[in-house]
């Protein structure tokens, strides 16, 4: 049993995508402002908050078996608290509570300060008038509240909406989210700025749907980038998630002409073939995908695109396979996630006949998965040897260790889903852009270098 001889701490244990990290850094504000010690280190704290994820089977899964070796540690007694938030109480609502009657709170998605104050109370060991936190409606497109960043400092992200319009027939997130709402101009630019002003270098944007940001305002996109660019600092800018469906097209003039804005683009595509698109009840179909791609290329001529694709979605032939291996040697994708799909209960997908969409074989989706991943391999690690011998400028997310080593990446990779730089310089400070000499290529595809003084 572990035993603490000073006050009770709280840690949270972060689990899903970018935007749910945002969560995170919520209930960890609400936690510090309830004047309660927050630490990193979930194996010696008193209680712990568990932000989970609900996306895919496997994410839930995950969610599912970190709870229980929580739970497991509070039998032991080696935890005392366990509360557990996020997208997976909020999908699966109460009936998660009737599963785990030793969870000490549950709290839907919301504002968190309740269970920030929740979570004092158990501390103090005091009885809690109910053990469920409902969720108080869809969140306001709002500014949000103070947040605790667990980003390196180098770069943080930055919401800029909540929710999704679009009714994907394989994704949950918008039962879980809601619809889209953008949060206002102004509310976005006092984010950014309070990041930039504490130091950040990389506003990553982040939303359900980036592209849609500021239809419901009377405004586009770009109108944000730009004013979030036009920011006093020496920050850049960089977007994710942007459905290619109603592209902003005055965007590229931004990636291509901005200093600020990073010719850097993350734009999920799912597929190529119009039958599994169609199915899917995505926007368009596979020759409008590619005339968006060849676009986006020609207008933008030093971009880099990354996408995400789904395998294995019920009626995915091999010739729909293929066709998407051949998108992906055509624009030479190599900055792609892939994902398998998942039956997810109440989307219109989990409702299609299984005579004309029949489920795959796991044994087949991992197939297709590790033939279209090993197209995008070869794509990056022909692109990654073609660095040796340039100088590439390179933010740092990660100082020194023992022995010099420094991390970063270039404007070429995104945080966390990317590839790094490993590079020597023992002075680096996390958040400074230097110059890197590349010198090889890991095994990972990572790269590696030293400081170009020259």
């Amino acid at each position: 049993m572990t035993l603490h001889t000073q006050s009770p701490t709280v840690s949270l244990v972060h689990l899903g995508c970018a935007r749910n990290l945002i969560d995170s850094e919520l209930i960890l504000g609400r936690l510090a402002e309830e004047g309660l010690v927050v630490s990193g280190d979930p194996d010696g704290a008193d209680a712990v908050v568990l932000n989970t994820c609900s996306f895919i089977g496997p994410a839930r899964a995950e969610s599912h078996s970190v709870l229980q070796d929580l739970l497991d540690r509070k039998r032991s007694g080696d935890l005392q608290r366990v509360i557990v938030a996020g997208c997976l109480v909020q999908r699966s609502r109460r009936t998660l509570a009737e599963q785990y009657p030793d969870v000490d709170l549950f709290a839907e998605i919301s504002n968190y300060r309740e269970l920030a104050r929740s979570v004092r109370r158990l501390l103090a060991g005091e009885t809690l008038s109910t053990s469920y936190l409902d969720s108080p409606g869809l969140r306001p497109p709002e500014r949000e509240g103070a947040r605790l960043l667990s980003t390196p400092g180098s770069y943080a992200y930055l919401r800029i909406s909540h929710g999704c319009d679009h009714t994907c027939s394989f994704c949950a997130i918008p039962g879980i989210r809601g619809p889209h709402r953008s949060k206002p101009l102004d509310a976005v630019l006092d984010e950014g700025r309070e990041l930039i002003d504490g130091g950040v270098s990389e506003l990553v944007l982040v939303a359900e749907d980036s592209t849609a940001w500021g239809r419901d305002l009377g405004m586009e996109l770009p109108d944000l980038v730009e004013g979030l660019a036009d920011l006093n600092g020496s920050h850049r800018v960089r977007i994710m998630y942007a459905y290619p469906n109603r592209f902003p097209w005055r965007l590229t003039e931004l990636l291509r002409d901005h200093p600020r804005v990073i010719p850097y683009l993350d734009i999920p595509i799912q597929h190529a073939a119009t039958p599994i698109l169609r199915a899917m009840n995505r926007a368009g179909n596979g020759d409008q995908v590619r005339r968006i791609l060849s676009r986006l290329c020609e207008e933008v001529p030093d971009l880099t695109l990354r996408t995400t694709v789904l395998l294995g979605f019920p009626g995915e032939t091999e010739s729909d396979v293929e066709e998407l291996e051949h998108l992906v040697r055509e624009f030479r994708l190599a900055r792609m996630g892939a994902f398998s799909y998942s039956v997810e209960e109440g989307t219109s997908a989990a409702g299609l006949d299984p005579q004309t969409h029949p489920l795959l074989s796991q044994e087949t989706v991992e197939e297709r998965i590790t033939r279209v991943l090993s197209l995008r391999d070869t794509h990056l690690a022909e692109d990654q040897e073609a660095q040796v011998g340039q100088t590439l400028e390179v933010l740092v997310d990660q100082g020194p260790d023992a022995q010099g080593w420094s991390w970063g990446r270039s404007d070429q990779d995104a945080p966390e889903v990317d590839l790094t730089i490993r590079f020597m310089e023992p002075e680096a400070s996390v958040g400074d852009r230097v110059q890197v000499k590349i010198e090889g290529v890991l095994e990972g595809l990572d790269l590696t270098g030293v400081e170009n003084l020259s």
